[in-house]
Parts: structure tokens; sequence; C-alpha cells
């Protein structure tokens, strides 16, 4: 019933297919299960995590600079999943099988919910964040980094049947073009509040032909944080900390205030209107991100104590 509600295409190397029956059927089930769990690395917890240890903890310049690149990624790949509407690979083999769900909550044939194919969503996040964090901080154990953990990521979709290869490689390019083209286009413009218009005027028109549901809640989260950087520079402008302590206990309370909010504004809808695919539904998803981010970017912090002795 969810082929028939959304458009898709079809289109691949035979290679990639058969690698991928390949694998799953070759595979032990424990090297599996151990590759599967390298998804980890280019989940929304974990980046999340990422971020928020370095905004809310050790240096809120970086963190926005990795904030930004990641928001950005997160925006464009589903903007581009939904020009090539690339349906994925566990729906071209039944010796395919989707290891691991995009949604938990919908079933793995619902295109809405679990999103095309093209490129890897995971790919380009991963390649984006620890690529962002290693030019900030210019170290070679975080240089080897950013290759190692992207190319588990992108390893790990393939053998969940999330991905054909092509799609790995392309997410991996996007990811490298995000934290190069950014910081080059805001340099640029100089002014932060046209340089925040210019990025969602940019990628406001996914609205009038995205189909699945990552690109609004994309689209929520990069307008939060353009809503609340500006916001929180004028009004709140915490201060970081060198306490590895303090650093984890603002991840943790950032962490919970983001799965929390997240949980509660869904609660005034039901599940089949959550997960339909009609505007009224994308609208409440963006608006729902957007307000998500803009209280942990912009409103958590006013809850630290400025403390000028762990500068």
């Amino acid at each position: 019933m969810y082929l028939a509600a959304v458009p898709y295409n079809s289109f691949y190397f035979e290679w990639e297919i058969a690698l991928e029956e390949w694998i799953q059927a070759v595979f032990p089930a424990t090297l599996i299960e151990i590759l599967q769990n390298l998804s980890l690395f280019g989940e929304e917890l974990l980046l999340i995590v990422v971020m928020g240890f370095l905004y809310w903890g050790y240096n809120k310049e970086i963190g926005k600079f990795v904030g930004v690149n990641m928001l950005v990624v997160g925006v464009l790949n589903p903007m581009i999943k939904n020009v090539f509407i690339r349906r994925r690979p566990y729906f071209e083999s039944e010796k395919i099988d989707l290891l691991r769900l995009i949604d938990t909550d919908a079933d793995k044939y619902d295109i809405v919910a679990q999103g095309y194919s093209f490129p890897s969503g995971h790919s380009s996040s991963s390649a984006t964040v620890y690529g962002s964090v290693a030019r900030s901080f210019k170290k070679r154990i975080f240089t080897i980094l950013a290759i190692l953990l992207p190319l588990c990521v992108g390893i790990s979709r393939i053998v969940v049947g999330a991905h054909y290869p092509t799609d790995v490689l392309c997410g991996w390019a996007l990811g490298i073009f995000v934290i190069f083209f950014v910081p080059w286009l805001q340099q640029k413009i100089h002014n932060d509040t046209v340089f925040y218009l210019v990025l969602l005027i940019a990628t406001l028109p996914g609205i009038f032909y995205c189909s699945s549901s990552d690109y609004f809640s994309g689209y929520g989260m990069l307008l939060g944080y353009c809503l609340a950087d500006p916001f929180e520079r004028r009004f709140v402008n915490f201060e970081n900390t060198k306490s590895i302590p303090r650093c984890i206990l603002r991840v943790i309370g950032g962490g919970a205030i983001y799965f929390a909010l997240n949980t509660l504004l869904k609660l005034p809808f039901s599940a089949d209107f959550l997960n339909s695919a009609t505007p009224a539904a994308f609208a409440v998803r963006t608006i729902r991100y957007a307000i998500v981010v803009f209280v942990v970017i912009a409103l958590y912090p006013a809850l630290f104590r400025r403390d000028k002795k762990d500068k």
C-alpha cells in the first residue's frame, strides 16, 4: 500500500545487488551484527552528542561550525534524494533484507518514513560532522577519525541493506562538499543574519517536491538553529567550560531535553497523522523540530552557571 502512495525509481548496477546479496548470505551473523552497529557513528544520537559536547561544553564557536554544517547537509541530502527518488536495495531483491530500520516506528516498505536511497544520509552526515571536527582542530588523530568513521558508517549501510555502494560514495562526496562550501559561503556573506536567510531560502524549495519526512525534519532543525543562534548571542551568551564532568552533564541535560521535548510535542497528534504524508503532518514535523532545536540551542544554555574559572 505504501508503494502506490509516492513516486520512486529503480536504478542500480547489477554488481551492487549481487554484492549485497553475497554479503548477507555469506557473512556470519556475528560479523553482520558488528558491522551493522557501525551505523551508530552516523546516527542522530551520536552526532548530537558530538555537536553538543562542543557547543554546550568545550568550544561554542567550533560547535556552531560543526552544527551548521551538519544541519545544512541534513537538508540537502533529502532534497537530492527526492530528486532521484531511488528505492533502497531491499526493494529490488528478496535476498536482501533491511537489517536496521531508518524509522523504527514505521513499516520497512513505507518509503515516506524510511526515505529514499540516494545519497546515503548516514554517510553524508558522518563525513560532514567528523570532517568539520578535523578541520576545526587540525590534529592528525581527528583527521584519521574523519576518514575511518565515515568509512565504517558507509560499509555498515551497505551491509544492512539500506544503501547501494553508489549511495555511500555520493553521500561522502556531499559531506565533503558541505564542509568546504558552507564556511566559504559564510565568509563571503559576512553578515550572519543574511547568511542564515540565504540558507533557509536556498533549501526552502524542498517543500514543493519532497515527499519523505526526513526533509521536513531537517528543514525544521535548520530553521530552529537559524533563529536560535542570534537569540543566544544577544540574550544568553553562555560561557563554555573546560571541566569534562560539566561538559558531560550539559550534554546529558541537552540530550534529555531534545528527546523529551520531541516526544512531548507529538502527544497532541495521533500516530496515524504523524506518519501520514500530508502537508499538515509535514508542517507539524517542521515546526516540532524547529521548536526543539531552538530550545536546546538558545534557551537551555541559560541554565548554565557562569563560571569564569572554567574558561
